[in-house]
């Protein structure tokens, strides 16, 4: 079963209120001293810079993040493009305060994941406790496979950010995973699919997995989408593949939301406030709730056909946006 049951419509709603409660508290904890002293006193001087990122943009910035975050589509692909269509990145300064932002509003989409696979987390803390072997399994799968992310990106964090972070490589990335995609899906029936359950993926398989995981770094690529093929490729059930690669997103979405909080928190509510950036990352776990929720019933039925088409279409858009010049590189 790829998904755990949501209980019932009291349950959800008691799920989006701590979502909300949640994503407030991340900001408050992990926001530098200062910042909400330098956020207010420029609202209450009029000034430009909290007023930077608009309740709507913050809204479409939130959704398209929601929405494409674990779809095999790249959400920072979308992102990018989006807030260079929205003119956040009309200055250097509001540039880096967007490209930190597109990653911490993917609070918003870890709440989604945990909300959705409440389940199995409560399996992996057992686990964790001694209480349950398969949790204890997972648990180690999902630490192998998250090490060769950390340690690229520990590495190569601010070169991919300065040489990759632009329009013309999330193109490229974009037609070129639409490419794959159709490749797979032509040859998908001959995989031998004889994993089928998270906890029993090997550990060598985990480490490919996260190896894989680690080429998402090149923007555009998606994370969901290389774990995804990763883990079919080595045997792993569809059902298997999109919980595995959920799973990982939340670990790895976690640690890089949290880092770059703690980095650049003082970037972003310096330059947009705190009350829109806050819109955005529940409009984001909202979105991508109902986008995991669709993408788990979807692909019990259908290939990942879809989405390549989707991807190249997106990419032929983006090249003709790029070469009559309404988004610059």
């Amino acid at each position: 079963m790829l998904t755990q049951r949501i209980d019932s419509p009291a349950s959800r709603r008691r799920w989006l209120l701590g979502a909300a409660l949640a994503a407030l508290a991340a900001f408050v904890l992990t926001r530098p001293a200062g910042a909400a002293a330098g956020a207010a006193s420029s609202a209450v001087a009029g000034g430009s810079e909290a007023a930077q990122l608009k309740l709507w943009q913050a809204i479409v910035l939130g959704v398209v993040e929601g929405v494409t975050e674990y779809l095999p589509v790249s959400s920072t692909g979308h992102l990018l493009i989006t807030t260079k269509l929205l003119g956040l990145n009309d200055t250097q300064t509001m540039r880096d305060a967007a490209d930190s932002y597109a990653i911490v509003i993917q609070v918003g989409a870890i709440l989604a994941v945990l909300g959705i696979y409440r389940d199995r987390f409560a399996l992996m803390i057992s686990g964790v406790l001694g209480r349950s072997r398969e949790g204890l399994l997972l648990v180690r799968s999902l630490i192998i496979a998250t090490v060769p992310a950390v340690v690229i990106a520990l590495i190569f964090d601010d070169w991919i950010k300065a040489k990759l972070l632009g329009a013309w490589p999330v193109t490229i990335a974009w037609l070129v995973g639409g490419v794959v995609i159709l490749v797979f899906v032509h040859y998908q029936d001959r995989l031998n699919e004889h994993i089928t359950s998270v906890a029993s993926i090997p550990p060598l398989s985990a480490l490919i997995i996260g190896f894989a995981q680690a080429i998402a770094m090149w923007p555009g690529t998606s994370r969901s989408f290389v774990t995804l093929l990763g883990a079919m490729l080595l045997g792993c059930s569809i059902g298997v593949a999109v919980e595995f690669a959920f799973l990982l997103g939340f670990v790895t979405l976690t640690g890089a939301s949290m880092y770059e909080l703690a980095k650049h928190g003082s970037e972003i509510f310096d330059q947009f406030g705190v009350v829109s950036p806050l819109v955005g990352v529940v409009a984001a776990g909202v979105a991508a709730f109902a986008s995991v929720r669709w993408m788990i019933g979807y692909l019990q039925k259908h290939p990942l056909t879809i989405f390549g088409w989707y991807r190249l279409a997106i990419g032929a858009l983006s090249l003709v946006l790029l070469l009559t010049g309404v988004i610059d590189n």
